[in-house]
């Protein structure tokens, strides 16, 4: 099968990369919709980068909060963007191409992008810190070439290339956005698993508390407990009193790569924390996750995975080179996943569905 794959991938391209054959299939009334679809999906390869940077000028600049308001005309959207009027109509028009915003008469309002967007608090810090990832990739082959890391990504991710070191103030920005963007993880991971089964829930690199929170308000009865840097559990300490959860959750400082993991608890999870992580010090934690939990205690990972199906390119595109720039980790298959659990010692390896795969997966092992 392979030897007959390889023969018709060779035939295909060998078709596609040719001129007369691009030009039938633009004129041929059966193929010219193809051909469209075909050349309108290179086309936003080429331009990926302008979009996203419309996107970027729309959040920097702040239109989209203030279409979300009700019609606006340009000249206010000038006014309100520090922007000359043809500056705010080129900046409108390109926003509209892509459907963050559209045209109403004289008005403008927000598209059907732009309201989604708006929706989801995380994807916008995302995207008002991902100026840090576009200077790392302005050279993507120095990048590739040096192995990753070393640049503004790595910084701002101080943990990556700087295992357990970090003050409040080094913690503060990449601490915000995990917490800004985790409720629509933690929606994900709610429905997928029934965490009413056990008693105590540890989560390690569980940040400020999000994750946390979430669960604290949909399984009344279960004990909570965050594990974390020092300067992030500060952080999460001060979070979880403030939302009423002082007394029912407890915070463990240290470094889950050197320092053991508390016990006591039958169900750890890691909410995007594995594939920040290269393999050895992923293992690692997963076999100090091991050692921490009971016979029969449960392991649940979430994260965005390589090779998902309709999403392959969020994991080793997006996060494939994302990773890279910050300087530590990997997207990973759900298999390569399942492969580490039982190199730690688990068992039962289950990957579980989610609402939206292309966010978060879910797999779930057992303490054998």
């Amino acid at each position: 099968m392979p030897r007959f794959r390889g023969a018709w991938i060779a035939w295909r391209n060998a078709m596609l990369s040719s001129p007369r054959f691009q030009q039938f299939a633009t004129r041929f009334w059966l193929t010219r919709p193809v051909a469209q679809a075909r050349a309108r999906t290179l086309f936003d390869l080429v331009a990926g980068f302008v979009y996203s940077q419309t996107l970027a000028a729309c959040v920097e600049t702040g239109v989209l909060d203030l279409l979300a308001r009700g019609p606006t005309r340009v000249e206010s959207v000038a006014d309100h963007c520090g922007l000359s009027p043809d500056g705010a109509l080129r900046l409108l028009r390109a926003a509209a191409a892509i459907r963050l915003v559209e045209r109403v008469g004289a008005d403008w309002v927000l598209g059907s992008a732009g309201a989604a967007l708006r929706g989801n608090a995380g994807i916008t810090e995302m995207i008002a810190h991902h100026p840090l990832l576009y200077a790392d990739l302005a050279d993507p082959v120095a990048l590739l070439r040096r192995g990753g890391g070393g640049g503004a990504l790595a910084r701002y991710w101080t943990y990556a290339e700087q295992p357990g070191n970090g003050g409040a103030e080094d913690v503060r920005a990449y601490s915000g956005l995990m917490a800004a963007s985790q409720p629509l993880v933690a929606t994900q991971i709610l429905q997928s698993y029934r965490f009413a089964r056990h008693r105590r829930m540890l989560d390690v690199g569980g940040g400020e508390g999000r994750f946390l929170e979430a669960v604290a308000a949909a399984v009344p009865a279960l004990d909570l407990g965050l594990f974390d840097l020092p300067a992030v559990a500060a952080r999460a300490q001060e979070r979880l009193a403030v939302a009423g959860l002082g007394a029912r959750s407890t915070v463990h400082a240290g470094s889950f790569l050197h320092d053991p993991l508390p016990h006591g608890y039958d169900m750890i999870t890691l909410v995007r924390v594995l594939h920040d992580h290269d393999d050895g010090p992923a293992l690692t934690l997963l076999r100090a996750i091991h050692a921490a939990l009971p016979r029969g205690g449960r392991v649940l990972i979430a994260e965005p995975m390589a090779q998902t199906p309709g999403a392959e390119p969020s994991g080793d595109a997006y996060f494939g080179l994302y990773l890279l720039a910050m300087g530590s980790g990997r997207p990973r298959t759900p298999a390569e996943i399942g492969a580490m659990l039982r190199a730690a010692g688990f068992g039962a390896v289950r990957t579980l569905s989610t609402p939206m795969p292309l966010t978060c997966r879910v797999i779930v092992a057992r303490h054998d």
